[in-house]
């Protein structure tokens, strides 16, 4: 049985320990998508931390249809919040990109996250702060993040969490239900979570921490991802001379 409680206490005295090391002093700084990720990782950095340390920022790209919800998870915390469009910054690199380059539609997807990471930092070093990544251990686990974009950053709280164990922690920090179960949307191609990687979190979240499962195109399907995406996971490979 998952102890939400007691992982949700170790996660805060962590979180603490992190900033006793590795920037006393510092302020958390968490990119709000309204989301229960982004929820339940600033809603942990304000428990350990204090609101005055934590700063949100907001980073929609052009209209964004549920920017309601991070301006109602910023305003439940109490948290100050800076709010940087990323449309002119991504519409840039793409109108620069050279006429004759085959652009995909994949690369199309990972900019707007890799500029939202390099915004992130620009507001931290500007802010003595610490990027905070919001990744969760399901997620991770197919590799369903950019990486150098939302995989990225200098603490994370959850990438040992599966969805439903960040779900209870979230439901436990007594953030609104209907951020905590808004059903999860990558932003990038406007289909859900579970419609992309074509199976529910239900299913991998079990599969994660029991092994089992009951449909083997599933188990195929998620094992295969898993496969392909564990570089993302991984220190950049370099090269060792031999002296």
């Amino acid at each position: 049985m998952f102890d939400a409680l007691k992982v949700k206490n170790e996660c805060v005295e962590w979180i603490r320990s992190f900033f006793e090391e590795n920037g006393k002093g510092c302020n958390a700084v968490v990119g709000i998508s309204g989301g229960k990720d982004s929820s339940v990782a600033a809603a942990l950095c304000v428990e350990a931390l204090g609101k005055d340390r934590v700063i949100g920022v907001l980073m929609p790209q052009g209209q964004q249809h549920d920017i309601d919800k991070a301006y109602m998870l910023v305003n439940h915390l109490g948290i100050k919040r800076y709010e940087v469009n990323i449309k002119d910054a991504v519409d840039g690199i793409l109108n620069s990109l050279p006429k004759d380059l085959a652009i995909t539609a994949q690369t199309v997807q990972n900019i707007p996250p890799r500029i939202r990471m390099s915004t992130l930092y620009a507001v931290s070093q500007s802010c003595n702060g610490r990027v905070c990544n919001t990744c969760n251990l399901s997620e991770d686990w197919v590799g369903y993040s950019t990486r150098y974009g939302d995989s990225v950053g200098d603490f994370s709280p959850m990438s040992n969490l599966t969805v439903t164990e960040v779900k209870q922690i979230g439901h436990l920090l007594g953030l609104p239900a209907e951020l905590v179960e808004k059903v999860p949307i990558d932003g990038l191609c406007g289909k859900t979570d579970e419609e992309n990687l074509g199976f529910t979190y239900a299913e991998l979240d079990v599969y994660i921490r029991t092994g089992k499962i009951e449909n083997e195109t599933t188990k195929e399907l998620i094992d295969r991802r898993h496969k392909a995406n564990l570089f993302k996971l991984q220190l950049m490979p370099c090269f060792k001379p031999e002296f």
